[in-house]
């Protein structure tokens, strides 16, 4: 399979042709939420900017399976095997099973990622549905001399780890600042050694979610259940490993470090990271009390906020950012986002409404087609193809106002255009078109009632009549062929 497209690779930090370790096939692994709480925007940003990349791996021709999976056991509060099970501790607040809390906010981070319009992965499995496949891979860390049991605990043996490979290879991060970073070991504490992390942890009496295994009756630690489940689903070795780029420091770079002590090779071939989000130049955080929740956004019943914005305007908004570029929110940026998305709607709309002429004056639509092959193909770069989409914009609204023309095969080339990249890669909807034919048959009376307006010379009503219907967001275009009117 020909294509000329690169990806920037975390673990070489630069950028890289796309080379699948088997033709014509892709394996990506996302992880996934910790379905404890309300999805949160970050995540948002992350799981449409692998859509985005999933949706055009598609496009050329590939065969993906992507799995993305559900993280609903063994996260505990904090990175280092401390503090509360967030399910536990959600659990006894809510007073229900932690199952409950898991299935609540699943169903809501799925629901979501649907008005996001993003295509589900191949595979979602989960960490608790995949106990004995933790548990085999612990075994395994083990028996290959990376892991030792204390008191019905797993622990990785990093130190063992760094005399045959380079722990932070992901990272590029100097070994002794790390260790400089990270507390000494307390007397009670039964790690070796500082930068030791659990694979198995022997639960305590009152934990709730617990299992058998070899060591103590207990659940797994968080880093594992990636590692086990790319592996059963992808193999020992796969193509692209994603995630926030948050998740590089600890998750990811432990992750490595379990699949080579158990398979002797590096799991992902490509490792991706979308960058983090801002709020008006500082960073976005529950803490800052400058997040917001994408419910509250789409409704804009939130105090930093002046209105509330279509799941399709801020899928636009997120895509006009590069997936490793920081995505800063404020009004005004999303305003811009949202006039930017219903311009590209609008003119869409137009397409079924232009007359076909025998000569076509739009130039080269192979040429078009290939600048955003080009914008893809350079890391998935959307807000360049965003930038060439408006110049289609530009020459959909000229067919339309007269001002060029087109032939019914340029014409049916630009739809494909348009269907190939805004609908299939980027993956956006016009939700600015109602599937109501009242709405229809309302604007029909309202242009009659104009167009009598100005065949009576009563210029003052038929100028209000527009002026209004623009303000609550409906525009007339006047032609040859009569009124028409679409959302903006």
């Amino acid at each position: 399979m020909q294509h000329n497209l690169t990806v920037y690779n975390t673990l070489s930090r630069k950028k890289e042709k796309f080379v699948p370790i088997h033709p014509s096939l892709v394996g990506m692994y996302v992880c996934g939420p910790t379905v404890y709480s309300d999805v949160h925007l970050g995540n948002c940003r992350t799981f449409v900017s692998f859509d985005l990349i999933f949706r055009y791996l598609m496009h050329l021709g590939y065969k993906v399976r992507y799995v993305r999976n559900i993280t609903d056991a063994g996260h505990l509060e904090g990175d280092n095997d401390e503090g509360d099970d967030k399910f536990a501790k959600k659990a006894k607040l809510e007073q229900l099973e932690p199952m409950e809390i898991v299935q609540k906010y699943t169903i809501g981070f799925h629901d979501v990622l649907r008005l996001f319009n993003t295509i589900p992965p191949s595979i979602e499995p989960t960490a608790t549905g995949h106990i004995s496949e933790q548990i085999e891979m612990i075994k395994q860390i083990i028996d290959n001399g990376f892991g030792y049991e204390v008191n019905g605990t797993v622990y990785f043996d990093v130190d063992k780890y760094v005399k045959e490979f380079n722990y932070t290879i992901l990272t590029n991060r100097n070994l002794e600042d790390l260790l400089n970073n990270t507390r000494e070991l307390g007397g009670q504490d039964e790690k070796r050694g500082r930068l030791d992390f659990a694979l198995w942890i022997k639960a305590k009496p009152e934990h709730i979610m617990r299992w058998p295994s070899p060591w103590s009756v207990g659940f797994p630690g968080w880093h594992i259940e990636c590692s086990a489940m790319s592996k059963k689903y992808l193999g020992d070795q796969f193509d692209i490993h994603g995630g926030g780029m948050d998740l590089a420091a600890t998750h990811h770079t432990n992750e490595i470090a379990q699949s080579e002590a158990c398979n002797h090779t590096t799991p992902a071939k490509y490792w991706m990271h979308t960058n983090m989000l801002t709020v008006n130049g500082a960073r976005m955080s529950k803490s800052a009390g400058n997040g917001f929740l994408p419910e509250e956004l789409f409704t804009g019943n939130h105090p930093l906020l002046n209105r509330g914005y279509s799941p399709m305007s801020v899928r636009f908004f997120m895509l006009q950012a590069h997936y490793r570029s920081t995505l800063d929110f404020s009004n005004e940026a999303l305003d811009a986002a949202d006039k930017g998305y219903k311009r590209l709607m609008s003119a869409i709309g137009l397409l079924d409404k232009i007359t076909v002429s025998k000569s076509s004056s739009v130039g080269n639509i192979k040429a078009i087609r290939q600048k955003f092959e080009d914008a893809m193909d350079d890391d998935f770069n959307s807000p360049i193809l965003i930038a060439e989409l408006f110049e289609v914009v530009r020459i959909i609204n000229s067919i339309y106002d007269g001002k060029m023309t087109v032939s019914k095969a340029d014409l049916d080339a630009i739809k494909s255009l348009i269907n190939d990249f805004v609908f299939d890669v980027l993956g956006l909807k016009n939700d600015q078109v109602s599937s109501s034919n009242d709405i229809e048959d309302l604007m029909n009376v309202i242009i009659k009632l104009r167009n009598g307006a100005k065949e009576n010379k009563d210029f003052t009503t038929s100028d209000r009549i527009r002026e209004e219907l623009t303000q609550i967001g409906i525009q007339l275009k006047d032609s040859k062929d009569g009124t028409l009117w679409n959302k903006i």
